[in-house]
């Protein structure tokens, strides 16, 4: 595989980051998706081949969907609550598939990272940090990291290859979404080192019970208006599940737009997938949420969160109806007529 040419000088200075440092701290999204758990699985191998840092990977929220946790079991992977981190005892900190601001990571506002490296757009934030890999045209950041560890010439174990290659299978859904040639190119590179009997059991991984309930629900409150399906999950504690929700609706053969939200920690979680490319998703999601929250995504998909400020069920529906509003408005199906997608 032919690295990206601007990899060589990244990789470079990465390594002189990383010199005379001890530990690092790598922080994720609050709900890390297989692309970010493998991108910083990758992080922590290039940390330890190049530089022998210590490294220690945190997230704010919790690993819900069954897959994610399956990859998780597998791996191994011991993520540390950010709440709980000592933030002094680290020389440097990273931020892997997500940046400053963006609202779907814990990273203290008065905390700046040393090294963000990502797929989605760049924010304005990141471009003060002293090193940064935004890679908007690539289809997961799993694959930035695979060219750093082909110009490392460091070979990814089992493990580590099988992550890198599921998550760049989730974010472009097989090749399906958003892939590049350089997505195709690193799946090429690990297909070889990956454990393929293992990828199907993360693809099946386990749900509680409770995830048949939030189905139901999520099918019970879908409402369909024009090409859009539109469901609300209400309080949860798997924010995974709006995405999952998100996707499931889209198979629907008569709906290009659809959108679902869940209330988390106080804060109304959004998801929204399109099929068709020439919408803009990530648009979309930041019309919605423009000035209350943070959002952003890609062509096909998008999310976003809006903070309550005084937690009251008014204040929630008020914001919800105005994220529908928005939302329909952005894909020209406000005077559509809403119907029942299941009879109740």
């Amino acid at each position: 595989m032919k690295a990206a040419e601007k990899t060589g000088p990244k990789l470079q200075k990465l390594t002189e980051l990383f010199a005379v440092k001890a530990y690092l701290l790598i922080i994720i999204q609050d709900n890390p998706d297989p692309d970010c758990l493998a991108a910083a699985m990758a992080l922590r191998k290039l940390a330890n081949g190049l530089a022998n840092l210590q490294c220690s990977i945190a997230c704010g929220g919790t690993v819900g969907r069954g897959e994610n946790r399956a990859l998780v079991k597998y791996l191994g992977l011991n993520l540390r609550a950010i709440d709980e981190i000592d933030f002094t005892k680290f020389d440097l900190v990273a931020m892997v598939d997500t940046q400053p601001g963006t609202g779907n990571n814990s990273l203290p506002t008065a905390l700046m990272p040393d090294i963000v490296i990502d797929h989605h757009p760049i924010r304005r934030l990141t471009r003060t940090a002293p090193f940064t890999d935004i890679r908007s045209s690539y289809g997961s950041t799993s694959t930035i990291f695979v060219e750093y560890l082909i110009e490392a010439g460091i070979t990814p174990e089992t493990p580590l290859a099988t992550a890198l290659l599921y998550g760049i299978r989730s974010d472009t859904q097989d090749l399906g979404r958003e892939a590049t040639r350089a997505d195709i190119e690193a799946i090429e590179f690990l297909y070889p080192f990956a454990n393929k009997r293992m990828l199907s059991v993360i693809q099946r991984g386990k749900v509680p019970r409770v995830y048949y309930q939030m189905l139901a629900d999520a099918l019970r409150n879908a409402r369909v208006q024009g090409p859009a399906i539109i469901t609300e999950l209400g309080e949860i504690d798997n924010p995974d599940m709006i995405a999952e929700v998100a996707d499931l609706l889209l198979r629907e053969d008569e709906t290009t737009w659809t959108m679902c939200t869940g209330l988390w920690q106080e804060k109304i979680l959004i998801s929204i997938r399109t099929s068709e490319e020439n919408n803009l998703a990530e648009k979309v999601i930041k019309r919605m949420v423009f000035r209350k929250g943070t959002g952003g995504g890609h062509l096909t998909y998008a999310g976003g969160q809006v903070p309550l400020k005084k937690g009251t069920k008014a204040e929630r529906q008020e914001i919800e109806r105005h994220i529908e509003e928005k939302f329909l408005k952005a894909i020209g199906a406000e005077a559509a007529p809403g119907t029942r997608l299941v009879k109740a």
